[in-house]
């Protein structure tokens, strides 16, 4: 029934569905288990340890906000690869899966794809992690390499956070459809680098889909928990390594400041501040200008994950606010006022308590998950102070946000450059353990450059009659990367293929 013409698909469409709703919402419903006990103990809990010894800040920084901040990181990721693992057993040790490959196979030809590839892009709209680590299913190696090449560009949920944001500062009243429209670009961007690598890059003939279909049987418990207890133990002892590594060189140059002191995180004193203010200018054919520089801080900190450029942005905003409101203060003879903030000290009690406690809060808010289980839904963003409130930013940094980018149009080619450039840490590690260094390196190459170049040549053209030269020049070169990167990896495949080993078939006697 599952082959058939007119139920093959829809059926395959419910599991992707009932695949999608169990891997990236229950799932997810105990991310915050794993990032409030873990980050408690490995970060807060040995952070005060360090501190209570006598260690320097510099060691408290790289051990606990760093390691400890990476191994927290790498523990939020568990709760989805294990479900996503989880599910795929079920389904091939069922056999439904080699009957799914079957059903999308002709869609995905058009990419020149097999139907498997269609799962992880799937996959890719909760999560990019467990999205590149699905394409294990696919075979041809050209064909997996491709799939997590178009991975990173289905919008995941961390990037979610980020366009709400940006929809309650300049899109109060149609949001919903600004988020839309960046999943459907993300889409065609995700086409896009398909056609282009299977049209000058992985170059060849499709194989044609030979499967032999195994039979229905039941999947066995065991069978199915050693299956996916293999795969995440692969993820967290070799990805795991890598997200350890970038989070704790991020969280050093965000903490250690100018001037040789630590615990700048998130300010304007801080090495990765100072970077961003200087290469601002780099951004400035997108629409980010100078006096934005907490625009392109984000950037780097969306490396570390998605979600972060919330986070800094707030706290870079705020501060600036701040400042204008202290000059403000003291032009009318005022004094400022200052806000004290208790520490409660570092419970296990309390922190294992609140890491519980909230999984019980998400499991009960799956109901609305049924409906909208990309989560998409912005909500009502008219009032902009209980908009503000519930993505957990100031009003005050709303107001600085609107103020340095200016206009909507600039912001939306800034949300561009976040749907589109180089994946989070961990999604970069992934990669780097199912395609090797090389073709890590293209991915963020390739993602970066697509990023900049759409941002560049949307917010150009848009305001092409304030500067046409300018509008020109910026636009020949963001084509220019685009086409010299896929030069350069057609070459390096081309050079692949010649140095490796020669295999003289044998015809059989």
């Amino acid at each position: 029934m599952v082959l058939t013409r007119w139920l093959g698909l829809p059926i395959f469409l419910l599991v992707m569905y009932v695949m999608f709703l169990f891997t990236q919402n229950f799932g997810a419903a105990f991310i915050d288990f794993f990032d409030i006990f873990v980050g408690g103990v490995a970060v807060d809990g040995f952070g005060q340890l360090l501190e209570s010894i006598g260690c320097p800040e510099w060691l408290k920084v790289i051990l606990a906000d760093g390691i400890g901040g990476g191994i927290q990181t790498v523990s939020t990721f568990i709760p989805v690869i294990f479900f996503l693992y989880f599910f795929l057993a079920i389904l091939e040790d069922s056999g439904y899966m080699a009957r799914a490959a079957f059903v999308m196979d002709r869609l995905m030809r058009a990419l020149g794809l097999p139907g498997k590839a269609f799962v992880p892009l799937i996959v890719g709209f909760g999560c990019t992690v467990p999205a590149i680590m699905a394409t294990r299913t696919i075979d041809r190696p050209a064909d997996r390499i491709t799939t997590i090449m178009m991975a990173p560009f289905m919008s995941c949920g961390a990037r979610l956070p980020v366009y709400v944001l940006f929809a309650t500062a300049f899109f109060p009243t149609n949001g919903q459809n600004l988020v839309f429209a960046l999943y459907l670009i993300g889409i065609v961007a995700a086409v896009f680098t398909g056609f282009i690598l299977k049209k000058f890059v992985l170059t060849g003939e499709t194989s044609a889909f030979v499967m032999e279909i195994p039979p229905y049987h039941m999947p066995t418990f065991k069978g199915v928990m050693i299956r996916t207890w293999d795969r995440l133990k692969g993820f967290v002892m070799r990805a795991g390594k890598v997200i350890v590594v970038i989070v704790a060189c991020l969280q050093f140059l965000n903490s250690w400041g100018v001037d040789g002191s630590f615990g700048n995180a998130d300010s304007d004193k801080s090495v990765l501040s100072k970077i961003g203010q200087t290469i601002v200018p780099v951004f400035q054919p997108m629409g980010v200008q100078e006096e934005n520089w907490p625009a392109a801080v984000g950037i780097f900190t969306g490396i570390l994950a998605k979600e972060a450029v919330v986070g800094t942005m707030n706290s870079l905003y705020e501060t600036m606010a701040a400042e204008a409101n202290k000059k403000a203060a003291a032009a009318d003879g005022a004094a400022p006022a200052d806000e004290a903030e208790e520490d409660a000290g570092w419970s296990l009690v309390d922190i294992t308590k609140e890491a519980v406690g909230v999984v019980g809060e998400n499991l009960a808010g799956l109901g609305g998950a049924l409906l909208d289980p990309l989560g998409i839904e912005v909500g009502d963003l008219s009032d902009t102070a209980a908009a503000a409130e519930e993505q957990e930013v100031s009003v005050d940094s709303v107001s600085i946000m609107h103020q340095l980018f200016g206009t909507g149009f600039a912001a939306f080619c800034y949300l561009l450059m976040v749907l589109l450039y180089m994946p989070c840490g961990a999604a970069v590690a992934a990669v780097f353990r199912e395609a090797g260094a090389v073709w890590t390196v293209f991915l963020a190459c390739w993602t970066t450059i697509m990023g900049f170049s759409t941002s560049t040549i949307v917010y150009r053209l848009g305001t092409f009659s304030q500067d046409p030269m300018y509008a020109i020049l910026s636009i020949v070169i963001a084509a220019v990367l685009l086409v010299g990167m896929v030069f350069w990896m057609r070459s390096y495949v081309k050079r692949a293929r010649l140095n490796a080993p020669k295999v003289i078939p044998i015809a059989a006697q």
